[in-house]
Order: structure tokens, then sequence, then C-alpha cells
């Protein structure tokens, strides 16, 4: 039998559905498992507006806008390309809140990035902006755009493990953001 929803993923709808703030986002190694957990909360479609699976850099460019030069240089397992990710699903499925992730599930590293490497992005309008630096602060992340951040993850363990771990990482994220 599955298990339920994450107390995470409760968190946040509760949180959001009372606040009236809706949900987007833009995922790559976790393709989906963060909309997948939001979707198994009752009352979910009150605040998950959509997701994007964009696990090809041409989808990540042409879906949600991330910049392509930054792609070229730097690959998509880096914080700018994790913040544009979140700001993109925020665009697309007009939600106030976008939240993304890039990374390393392996089984060999990729771009120069070693297994386990992973970024969340949160993008948020204004209002958000405290609770967006306080991310920032007590996590070690940094702003990757006027509205956006990236936290740095580092995941142990094989393939379903590291994506598990980013899937329950971006959760944790999301809902500090809309309690903070």
């Amino acid at each position: 039998m599955p298990a339920g929803p994450s107390s995470a993923a409760r968190q946040i709808v509760h949180t959001a559905t009372a606040a009236g703030i809706t949900v987007a986002t833009a995922e790559s190694l976790t393709a989906g498992q963060v909309a997948a957990a939001l979707a198994d909360v009752p009352g979910a479609s009150a605040v998950l507006q959509g997701g994007v699976v964009a696990y090809q850099n041409h989808v990540k460019q042409r879906v949600l806008g991330v910049d392509a030069e930054r792609l070229r240089l730097h690959g998509a397992v880096d914080p700018e390309v994790a913040g544009q990710m979140a700001a993109g699903a925020r665009r697309v499925c007009r939600a106030d809140v976008g939240v993304a992730t890039t990374g390393v599930a392996g089984p060999e590293p990729h771009q120069g990035r070693p297994v386990g490497t992973v970024w969340v992005g949160l993008s948020a309008p204004a209002a958000f902006a405290d609770a967006l630096t306080a991310l920032v602060e007590s996590t070690g992340g940094q702003w990757a755009g006027e509205e956006s951040i990236a936290v740095p993850l580092r995941a142990d363990g094989g393939r379903a493990r590291i994506r598990a771990t980013a899937t329950a990482r971006a959760l944790e994220l999301l809902r500090r953001a809309l309690q903070g």
C-alpha cells in the first residue's frame, strides 16, 4: 500500500489554501515527484496549478525560459538555472510561487557535477522577500534572480534515494517559504 501524503505536502496545501496562494513546479531530476506529492493531498486542486517536467535542456530553455547561454556555459545543475526554472513554472502555470529541482541522480556524474549534487529553486513575488531571505541565510542558498533563490543539497545513496531526498527537500523549502 503506498504511503499517504507527506507532512510537508499537507502543510503546504493547508497553508496555501488558507492564504489563497497557488503553486507550480518545474522538475528535472525529480520528474514530477514534487507535483505528485502535492497532488496526493486532498484539496490540492485549490493550490497546485500544474508542473513542467523539464528533463532535457531544450525544454528548460523553450518552455521555462531558462537562459540558453547559461545552460551552455554552466549546464543544467546550476543555481541560476534552478531559479530560472522556478520563475518559469510561475509564469507558465500562472502561479504565485514556483518550486524547481535540478541535479544529478546518477549513476554517473553529469556535466562535471558529481552524483548527488542538487539545486532546489524557489520563485515568489516581492511579498515573500523576507521568507526567501531567511531561507538563503539558513540554508547556504543564494539569490538566483530578482524574485528567485536556489538552495544547494548534497544527497547520498542511489538514484531513487537521491530523487526522494530532493523531493522531500523541495517540499520542505516550499513549506518554509509559505509559512515564513
